[in-house]
């Protein structure tokens, strides 16, 4: 080959050795590329941990979540001293592992039933926004015009708004509860979503791919679900997995502040509300919820870095480019 065929030719070559000579798929390139990253393989073996928790609450759980364990009263009433020298304490009595809380029921058992609710809060809230927000997106972007004005406007406004207060508002309107805040921290997330999907659907929506189906006669409908969202939605599983770790967040806030889930309700953010006036008396009641609440964010964060580096393929590993 002559310089001169060399110049033309010039371009990128993917080693032989990074493909192993077989075609791969994009998710197969991701979930390796993912696996290849220490921080993933942390967040997916600590939320592995939360899953499995919450999935076998009632076989792992000692006792029920919301029993009162009688014939312990009044040694618990009677805290005045450190945790460490009192009735209802960490190692106490070896059949409450870590103690009991004001109301005299086993904390071991409503630290592992609070994992239920942080998955069905997370996932709940963030499934919601999903859809809203992706179907928003998604036509916003693709008709333009008057009705991305529309959309965008309105989630402009939701977006000047901070988004706790913004919850804490939604929340006093529809009454405290539950439910009401996980609607509540649906809607202040679902702005996120909708920007996402319609940056994404801007980009798609100029590819060759889809131009053809449009000179085909192919009718919007189909164009949108068929080329423009598969191609569209990886960045939203990157937000989505952050997004989780944020809506455990503010649903624990709400909690605290009597909004979200009520008493006896074992929701780490309530559990943390119940036994503030304890941080000194007995600082575990506090320290464990903290604690697992840190966690289980963390999982999710680290689960998202590493998702972010496996779908960007400027990151990609095992990729040898060169210039022949």
């Amino acid at each position: 080959m002559t310089a001169g065929d060399r110049v033309v030719t010039a371009g990128l070559r993917l080693d032989a050795e990074a493909l192993g000579g077989k075609p791969t798929s994009l998710w197969r390139t991701t979930v390796r590329r993912l696996f290849q990253r220490r921080s993933a393989i942390v967040g997916m073996a600590m939320l592995g941990i939360l899953a499995a928790t919450a999935i076998f609450a009632p076989l792992i759980a000692p006792y029920d979540p919301e029993q009162v364990l009688i014939g312990l009263e009044e040694g618990v009433k009677k805290r005045s001293a450190p945790c460490i020298h009192v009735l209802g304490c960490p190692g106490d009595q070896p059949e409450h592992i870590l103690g009991v809380d004001g109301n005299v029921r086993d904390y071991l058992s409503r630290m592992i039933f609070g994992s239920r609710f942080s998955l069905i809060i997370g996932f709940t809230t963030v499934g919601f926004a999903i859809v809203i927000g992706t179907t928003l997106g998604a036509l916003a972007g693709y008709l333009g015009g008057w009705v991305d004005n529309v959309i965008m406007r309105v989630m402009d406004v939701l977006l000047a708004f901070p988004s706790l207060l913004l919850a804490i508002a939604i929340v006093s309107v529809l009454g405290p509860g539950l439910i009401n805040a996980l609607l509540a921290i649906g809607i202040v997330t679902i702005p996120a979503f909708a920007r996402v999907m319609r940056a994404s659907v801007l980009s798609v929506k100029e590819t060759s791919f889809v131009a053809a189906s449009k000179a085909l006669g192919a009718s919007t409908a189909r164009i949108l679900l068929v080329s423009v969202l598969p191609n569209a939605v990886t960045p939203l599983i990157v937000l989505g997995t952050l997004e989780v770790a944020s809506a455990i967040l503010s649903a624990a806030a709400l909690s605290f502040l009597g909004l979200g889930a009520q008493p006896p309700t074992p929701e780490w953010g309530s559990m943390l509300s119940a036994e503030r006036n304890q941080v000194f008396t007995a600082p575990h009641l506090v320290f464990f919820p903290g604690l697992a609440i840190t966690l289980t964010v963390l999982g999710f964060n680290l689960l998202g870095d590493g998702l972010r580096d496996a779908l960007d393929p400027r990151l990609g590993r095992g990729t040898k480019v060169e210039v022949v």
